[in-house]
C-alpha cells in the first residue's frame, strides 16, 4: 500500500523556523491532496493545512500568515514551511495523502513531533 515517511521535526526556540517533509511512496493510484494534522497529548486532533493536485492551499485560523505549504509532484512529498514558530505550536504533525476529495482513502504519516519551549 501507500507509506508515508516524515521528517525536519525537531526543537525550535520562539520565532524560529522549521520545514517539514513528507514523501508518499507505495501503491499510489492518484493523489487529490496532501495535508497535515497535529496532535497534543490530551487535546483533540488539529488540522493545519493542505495543498491540492492542482495547487490550491488552505490553512487553519491558527497557522495562517505563519506557514506555507508546497509540494513536489515528481517526488510525490509535501512540505510545511514554519516560521515565526510559537509554543502552542508544540505538537507531533503528522502527514496525510487523500486520494480522493471526500477523504474515502486516506493514508497517515508516523509523526514528527515539533517542540517550541515556553
Amino acid at each position: 500500500q501507500v507509506q508515508l515517511v516524515e521528517s525536519g521535526g525537531g526543537l525550535v526556540q520562539p520565532g524560529g523556523s522549521l520545514r517539514l517533509s513528507c514523501a508518499a511512496s507505495g501503491s499510489i493510484s492518484r493523489i487529490y491532496a496532501m495535508g497535515w494534522y497535529r496532535q497534543t497529548p490530551g487535546k483533540q486532533r488539529e488540522w493545519v493545512a493542505r495543498i491540492t493536485s492542482s495547487n490550491f492551499t488552505n490553512y487553519s485560523n491558527s497557522v495562517q500568515g505563519r506557514c506555507t505549504i508546497s509540494r513536489d509532484n515528481a517526488k510525490n512529498t509535501v512540505f510545511l514551511q514554519m516560521n515565526s514558530l510559537k509554543p502552542e505550536d508544540t505538537a507531533v504533525y503528522y502527514c496525510y495523502l487523500d486520494g480522493y476529495l471526500d477523504g474515502s482513502l486516506r493514508y497517515w504519516g508516523q509523526g514528527t513531533q515539533v517542540t517550541v519551549p515556553s
